[in-house]
């Protein structure tokens, strides 16, 4: 039996249970009393059921401060390293969302286009797609069915990015174009695809010269593929003993201080260029969190204190508790991060 099919039946049983317990969970950690430290808290949090943690703080006019807990390797009982690799997963939107508004600075993309000026073979196999804008992808305002919302996802997972676009195609609309919000993992592999397609080569690459290298974050990586698996923290699912470090999800891999620098680049201004900021706040976020198996991370700058909090665990569930647990750790780190400024 392969690790997804066991997963998915680990999903459903895990689902059920949490009818039982989650809630419980969730309150105790939300009204345990504040640590005085956010080392404190990321001990705490480890008793939550985490398997691991990293967290990345960057204060503005302090150093950079690393807090970790836990484990890098279960199984081999290697502790927590605060410069591991970790699959930021969602996060990568953030990179394809800057990469699409230097694009369309160069006058090499339209956000006014549509999916049918792009990719004219998928009309009649996307609904819409001549009137859906690379805008209202960009902006998850597409209506474009979320691949992952496929009943057959997770019994056939797909091999390849062409057997996952299938799971998008020949579906109805989830909404008219435009008319509402639907978060769609779909939107952003066509508009990757569309980066490779008008620069003629890889969006990894584009990004890697646009972003990466200008912000010298020598420790981001395009997937699994590029770096050594030893430098990757181990990524667990509850109730399975596989490490998921080995899956390939084509989603970016980095350190969370080189996610925290490019995040206050983001939020500052200077990973763009002239023209570019006012393009990006039109069309996309300053922040965004990631999940994947065995991984979820949480990427946030707070302006009132400008700070950057970046946290990394890596033990996931998808009947949403420990996703809900790790809101709550990041809300009680910012608390504890913003007594400590008025003070």
């Amino acid at each position: 039996m392969t690790t997804k099919r066991i997963l998915r039946i680990a999903f459903i049983t895990a689902s059920m249970t949490s009818l039982f317990f989650v809630p419980w969970i969730l309150v105790k950690a939300w009204i345990l009393p504040l640590p005085d430290t956010v080392q404190e808290q990321v001990n705490e949090a480890i008793g939550h059921g985490f398997d691991g943690m990293i967290v990345y703080v960057d204060e503005e006019g302090k150093l950079p401060a690393f807090y970790t807990a836990g484990w890098h390797d279960r199984k081999n009982k290697i502790p927590a390293n605060p410069h591991a690799l970790f699959k930021i997963a969602s996060i990568t939107k953030l990179y394809v969302a800057v990469a699409t508004t230097k694009l369309v600075k160069d006058s090499r993309l339209s956000l006014d286009k549509t999916l049918a000026d792009y990719f004219p073979e998928l009309v009649g196999r996307i609904e819409n797609a001549d009137k859906i804008t690379l805008r209202m992808m960009v902006q998850h305002r597409s209506g474009i069915p979320n691949f992952v919302d496929h009943p057959d996802y997770w019994e056939k997972p797909p091999e390849n990015k062409r057997e996952t676009l299938e799971y998008a195609l020949d579906l109805p609309a989830n909404f008219e174009p435009g008319q509402d919000y639907g978060y769609s993992n779909t939107n952003y592999m066509l508009i990757s695809d569309l980066i490779d397609k008008v620069v003629g080569y890889s969006h990894q690459q584009y990004i890697k010269e646009e972003i990466l290298i200008p912000l010298e974050l020598n420790n981001t990586f395009g997937s699994i593929v590029e770096v050594d698996l030893d430098d990757v923290m181990s990524g667990y699912y509850v109730g399975i003993e596989a490490d998921m470090k080995t899956e390939n999800s084509g989603l970016m891999i980095a350190t969370a201080q080189d996610v925290g620098i490019f995040l206050r680049a983001l939020n500052d201004g200077s990973v763009f260029n002239e023209g570019e900021q006012e393009i990006y706040s039109s069309i996309y976020e300053y922040e965004h969190g990631g999940l994947v198996l065995g991984y979820q991370s949480l990427a946030e700058y707070h302006k009132d204190i400008d700070t950057v909090v970046i946290q990394f665990m890596n033990t996931t569930n998808f009947d949403g508790y420990n996703w809900n647990l790790s809101e709550i750790v990041i809300n009680r780190i910012t608390r504890i991060l913003r007594s400590k400024k008025s003070s």
